[in-house]
């Protein structure tokens, strides 16, 4: 009876060894065992084993899927995947994640340096020539064509920054820049090593090439609380002013500060005054937005949780706007008496200045996103409305019609409070993801026309803060792209 069995069992044995197929599969469980026991007796994967890639196919041959472990196809072994971050060194799904997005960076930006591509089929210059002058196209359609194809061919170049404290500089981490209406000064908050922000001001008036040199103006103005939202304001004259919105910290309230742009300079040019410094006591504002409408002169707005505010700086008077939500974005429109906000909701609204506070009616115009609204920007005609939002949507509203006309794709957003730039004269639209890339769309077509790495490896917290101008350094400016990221200011300038 035990010899019979021991027989088929035997038997039973040897006829799956000659099932190349259970072969094969028995081979690859006894490969699994082995690198499972491996890897738990290492403990740990060491900088020479880390793999470069989360792919779980090496070559044209599946791999099978283990739960808790990582297949390299280039060693051709399993990794035991660590669920914290208390090990030394541990191999987890985000390091696997952060690897790849930093070889995907690296091979972009090798791209980059070749610049050879074009977004759209046959695009170059000769050929817009000839089409120019064949009647094909306008003037208009040529000079937007044009712009695409020069952004196109935007080439990075690292920026000097002048300053009277160097040592700042190398430490002092760009964390937004924030270009003014004639693009001759950037607004900088940078945050400081021992912790908390300060503020500055470039001059780019030196801004051209082929030396790249700009001034930071410094001041000892200083805070230990976030910045949440900045605009700049037109008190005294245009940009006189720089509108931010700081957080409250522990017993000290949240406020919105007025700080003069000469307080940047040594010397005041002609015809500028010091300007006033005030502070108004608006507790968790979320953002900011002065207005350049004669009906709301000297008014800027700050979008709180549930509630808009309208201050006007010489009276002091306030009007208040209860919403269901907290704004998160504010805009007013030059020639209408409206305030556009954006919601955490997702609903956008504009506000009729003329209406009285607790008055009915003061919302006339209502769109909804499926997330929160991080960014509202009125187009030139009033007419249209482009907005983003955490989902990473943008899209384009027709106000008359309150219906989305367009959208584009691509933008990458989950939880961050991230601007938008329109450039109609140019035709584009710029927004930089989460994933630190920045990205530039055909305003007229929705169409990418670029995708430009950050020059730093990816990080949540150094995601790139972009100014886009066709005038860069003033009047006599060329169109570019500046880039600040970490320590460094990088311009992309047309060629």
């Amino acid at each position: 009876m035990h010899k019979n069995s021991w027989q088929n069992r035997r038997h039973g044995r040897r006829s799956n060894q000659q099932n190349p197929r259970f072969r094969q599969q028995g081979s690859d469980e006894r490969g699994n065992s082995v690198t499972r026991q491996s890897s738990q007796d290492s403990g740990h994967v060491g900088d020479d084993e880390a793999p470069s890639t989360s792919s779980g196919t090496a070559g044209s041959t599946s791999v099978p899927d283990l739960p808790g472990y990582y297949f390299d196809p280039e060693k051709k072994r399993y990794f035991r995947l660590l669920p914290g971050h208390n090990n030394c060194n541990p191999l987890t799904k985000e390091g696997i994640r952060q690897k790849e997005m930093e070889s995907k960076r690296l091979q972009l930006l090798e791209e980059e340096d070749k610049q050879k591509k074009v977004a759209r089929m046959g695009f170059n210059a000769s050929s817009l020539l000839q089409k120019s002058k064949l009647g094909f196209l306008n003037v208009t359609s040529y000079c937007r064509l044009a712009h695409e194809l020069r952004v196109s061919c935007m080439q990075r170049k690292k920026v000097q920054i002048q300053s009277s404290d160097p040592s700042a500089l190398a430490s002092d981490r760009f964390n937004l820049i924030l270009a003014d209406t004639n693009s001759d000064r950037l607004f900088t908050v940078n945050d400081v090593k021992v912790g908390g922000s300060k503020y500055g001001v470039i001059s780019l008036r030196g801004l051209k090439a082929p030396s790249l040199k700009v001034h930071m103006h410094e001041n000892l103005y200083f805070t230990n609380r976030k910045v949440n939202s900045v605009c700049w304001a037109s008190l005294n004259h245009l940009d006189s002013h720089i509108l931010l919105c700081l957080m409250g910290i522990a017993e000290t309230p949240g406020c919105a500060t007025l700080l003069p742009a000469s307080l940047f300079v040594s010397s005041h040019p002609a015809g500028d005054r010091p300007g006033m410094l005030c502070s108004f006591r608006i507790p968790g504002a979320w953002s900011c937005a002065w207005s350049l409408n004669i009906q709301a002169n000297n008014c800027f707005s700050t979008g709180l949780s549930r509630r808009v505010l309208v201050t006007n700086v010489v009276t002091g008077h306030r009007q208040s706007f209860g919403t269901s939500s907290d704004v998160l974005a504010q805009q007013f429109a030059l020639m209408a008496p409206l305030l556009f906000n954006g919601c955490r909701s997702g609903e956008i609204f504009a506000i009729d200045l003329r209406c009285r506070n607790q008055g009915k009616g003061w919302k006339a115009t209502r769109l909804f996103h499926d997330s929160a609204v991080t960014s509202v920007q009125i187009l030139q005609e009033e007419q249209n409305l482009m907005a983003s939002d955490m989902a990473g949507t943008i899209k384009l509203w027709d106000l008359r019609t309150t219906k989305c006309i367009r959208q584009y794709e691509g933008h990458v957003n989950e939880y961050a409070y991230l601007p938008l730039h329109v450039h109609e004269g140019e035709g584009i639209v710029v927004a930089v993801g989460q994933d630190c890339y920045t990205r530039i769309w055909s305003f007229h077509d929705a169409c990418l026309l670029r995708t430009i790495p950050s020059p730093h490896p990816t990080s949540k917290a150094d995601i790139p803060s972009v100014a886009f101008s066709s005038r860069l350094g003033g009047f006599r400016g060329a169109p570019g792209l500046l880039m600040a990221v970490q320590q460094d200011l990088y311009c992309f300038s047309y060629t």
